[in-house]
């Protein structure tokens, strides 16, 4: 998955780098990276199952206070922003799964939808540059067999992303913050149920 990833990653930041709100990712990305090289040398240490189930809940609880409200009734402390990304790298490098716990992480940031995504998208591309080679270390050898499926699955991430940046022209930021707040609600249930 790291390297379609990657690639759709780099895509789309040549479609939106305009966008990119610099700060946040200067305080959120790079901690984000830095947590996701550690993340990433730390998995076989840990038991995938239980982060799995740890990080669920936490995506579920974030789709939770961004749908109701709750995350925007309250001030959010700018100095948080490198222990946020940090903490989202970090578990993102140990499951291998981190849009979603990107994107639940971003929501704390009163950022436009075209903001929102080219940052993610920013944020996205250190972390694969920092966690990537870890993966293709490990996993280097296994990776040839699995060439076509490889090549299939960029094909697939490549088209989305070129769709979805034609749809995110049109979303207001209201529906956009409700869309990707349910988006990981969803991927913390499918974490969950995963890992029963």
């Amino acid at each position: 998955m790291a390297l379609p990833h990657a690639l759709a990653a780099a895509l789309r930041l040549t479609l939106l780098w305009r966008d990119v709100d610099w700060s946040v990712l200067k305080r959120f990305g790079v901690a984000s990276a830095a947590g996701s090289l550690v993340g990433a040398l730390a998995q076989p240490a840990f038991g995938i199952r239980g982060l799995s189930v740890l990080l669920g809940g936490l995506l579920v609880l974030t789709a939770a206070v961004t749908l109701t409200g709750w995350l925007e009734a309250r001030p959010f402390p700018r100095g948080l922003a490198h222990f946020i990304g940090g903490v989202s790298g970090l578990f993102g490098g140990l499951v291998g799964n981190q849009g979603g716990v990107r994107s639940g992480a971003l929501l704390a940031f009163d950022l436009s939808p075209r903001a929102f995504v080219a940052t993610a998208t920013a944020s996205a591309v250190l972390v694969d540059l920092a966690r990537t080679p870890v993966y293709l270390w490990r996993a280097g050898p296994e990776l040839t067999a699995l060439a076509p499926t490889i090549a299939l699955m960029t094909l697939g991430v490549l088209l989305g992303t070129l769709a979805g940046e034609r749809f995110l022209r049109r979303l207001p930021k209201d529906a956009f913050r409700r869309v990707v707040a349910a988006a990981v609600g969803l991927v913390g249930l499918w974490l969950l149920r995963s890992a029963g």
